[in-house]
């Protein structure tokens, strides 16, 4: 398992970081999310033969948000 940081924009509020969090853990090889309204930010842990950091971001932003 890795694990990996991703800064997220345009939440707003804890809907926001439901949201965030509910697409991330979808995802193939995802195992851990913690989404942080505060800090902006997604930490994940997940397995790197099944997920990386371009899906996170298609996911996030598929999801209405951006992740530069």
């Amino acid at each position: 398992m890795e694990t990996t940081t991703i800064k997220v924009s345009g939440m707003t509020c804890q809907g926001c970081v439901r949201s965030v969090t509910r697409v991330l853990q979808a995802l193939p090889g995802v195992e851990d999310v913690a989404v942080s309204l505060e800090k902006g930010e997604a930490a994940l842990r997940y397995d790197p033969a099944r997920a990386g950091a371009a899906q996170f971001r298609k996911a996030i932003e598929d999801a209405g948000f951006t992740a530069p």
